[in-house]
């Protein structure tokens, strides 16, 4: 399977958000290509501001394993971790952290000085763990319309 397959997983669950008059972010955790975990924001469903599909996905994942860190696995996120959520992924150790769509308002790189994209590509970027690898743009025009769409219904 390819990183887009996956990244549409993780779409299916930002549309479960969407549907929810959540935030449409949406989490798959992957480990030997076997889908370990899912998650989408539910911050206004259970009145948690650090709900985030990341947070939620995570938390399914190390329950499912018995382990606190996931130094195999990767995570597809629809949209660009906040500093809390890529604070989380820096303590999981995770593998790969791939994500569609740039958060220029409240995504990490607005508040880290990370090294250059190469290729859609970034190796050990602060504030991820060194050994964690970034992959961004899969998908991102999907991954942004189905925000873009979330807003422009709430204004």
């Amino acid at each position: 399977m390819t990183d887009e397959y996956y990244m549409l997983q993780a779409l299916k669950e930002a549309k479960k958000a969407f549907d929810d008059g959540e935030i449409p972010v949406g989490a798959i955790i992957l480990q030997n290509e076997k889908i370990l975990a899912r998650g989408y924001n539910q911050v206004e469903r259970l009145n948690d501001s650090t709900a985030h599909a990341e947070i939620i996905s995570l938390t399914s994942a190390f329950n499912y394993l018995g382990s606190k860190y996931l130094p195999e696995a990767t995570i597809y996120i629809t949209v660009e971790p906040c500093l809390m959520c890529a604070g989380a992924l820096y303590w999981s150790k995770i593998s790969r952290i791939v994500y569609g769509a740039d958060d220029k308002k409240n995504g990490y790189k607005k508040y880290c000085v990370c090294p250059p994209v190469v290729d859609g590509l970034e190796l050990a970027p602060w504030p991820f763990h060194p050994k964690s690898a970034v992959i961004t743009g899969i998908l991102k025009d999907e991954c942004a319309h189905l925000i873009k769409e979330f807003f422009k219904a709430r204004r």
